[in-house]
């Protein structure tokens, strides 16, 4: 199968992606291998590509070299393509769909891109319409909407500015965003059933562990086990949120005693949100969209994703035995 390493100019504010071409390059050379490199021009380019190499070309494996933001547009480009397989060198500031796998497969290793096995994971469809547009599209990690989106939305407005790191304008909007306490006015009905109506301070709706470059929000969830895990963290006041916020980001917010006063932990195959206002912020795989009443339902083995190496652990482990 051939490979396309498609690379985001911009992924990491730029840093060390020359590098990482040159590096792609000359393995590709060295090695003959069926492989070829395509940069992206602007937003949504990768999408765009995907999608008419496969109409052109057919099946190939596409890996984004860049954050999670191009990974979602490889996934949206790739999906439905028959026999299309996606995979991630992460060279984003959070890269954190890649942290869900096994840590021993190294996704910065060109021959593990090109070699290694790819296994079926869920994505979530969404749909919603904002201003009388349509859109619709698939998410690999998760969605956010209040607290942590307007986290993520002022991060990206940050790390614009001059000597501002992406770590630091992370913590810096944690802070400010804990002073506002801006969260956000929802309905959110799961599998046909209300769960909640009204103010609350966030919530992730999750295919994977984590968000915002390592915060495992939500710790139960798992990307192939045909549901969502959904987060709602009631609208608490700023006393009560500020200790519970080391366990949010660390994963362990569910062993903290007496959570359900504070947070709803629920799985779901369909989740509908709806701004009492009519529009909201919601945060797709660190991307930023107006939308208003959406819904959200998983995929099950929606794509498949390149996270295990050519020989598994097992297979050696039996070959010596013999």
């Amino acid at each position: 199968m051939k490979t396309v390493f498609i690379i985001n100019p911009k992924a990491g504010q730029g840093k060390n992606i020359c590098r990482l071409k040159e590096k792609i390059e000359k393995y590709i050379e060295y090695n003959e291998a069926d492989a070829e490199i395509y940069v992206t021009k602007s937003v949504d380019d990768a999408r765009r590509f995907v999608a008419e190499f496969c109409r052109k070309n057919g099946s190939a494996r596409f890996i984004a070299c860049g954050g999670d933001g191009t990974l979602n547009e490889v996934l949206n480009g790739a999906f439905g393509q028959e026999g299309a397989q996606i995979g991630v060198i992460p060279a984003g500031t959070g890269n954190d769909f890649c942290r869900n796998f096994n840590p021993s497969f190294d996704f910065s290793d060109i021959e593990n891109q090109i070699k290694g096995k790819a296994i079926k994971c869920d994505a979530i469809r969404y749909l919603t319409v904002s201003d009388g547009v349509k859109k619709e599209g698939y998410c690999l990690n998760m969605i956010n909407i209040g607290f942590d989106c307007n986290v993520a939305d002022m991060t990206a407005n940050m790390k614009k500015k001059p000597f501002i790191s992406g770590s630091f304008a992370y913590l810096l909007s944690i802070f400010v965003n804990m002073v506002k306490k801006k969260g956000a006015d929802i309905l959110v009905e799961m599998d046909g059933k209300t769960v909640h109506n009204g103010k609350l301070l966030l919530t992730s709706v999750a295919n994977g562990c984590y968000c915002g470059g390592g915060i495992k929000s939500n710790p139960r969830a798992s990307v192939n086990d045909g549901v969502m895990n959904v987060n709602i963290i009631k609208n608490i006041r700023r006393v009560q949120f500020i200790p519970l916020l080391p366990h949010y980001m660390d994963g362990t917010i569910l062993d903290v005693e007496n959570i359900n006063r504070y947070l709803i932990n629920k799985d779901c195959r369909k989740i509908v949100i709806t701004p009492k206002g009519g529009k909201m912020r919601i945060c797709i795989d660190g991307e930023i969209i107006n939308a208003g009443k959406t819904t959200f339902e998983i995929i099950p083995d929606a794509f498949s994703f390149v996270c295990e190496n050519k020989v598994s652990k097992c297979q050696l482990e039996n070959e010596v035995k013999i």
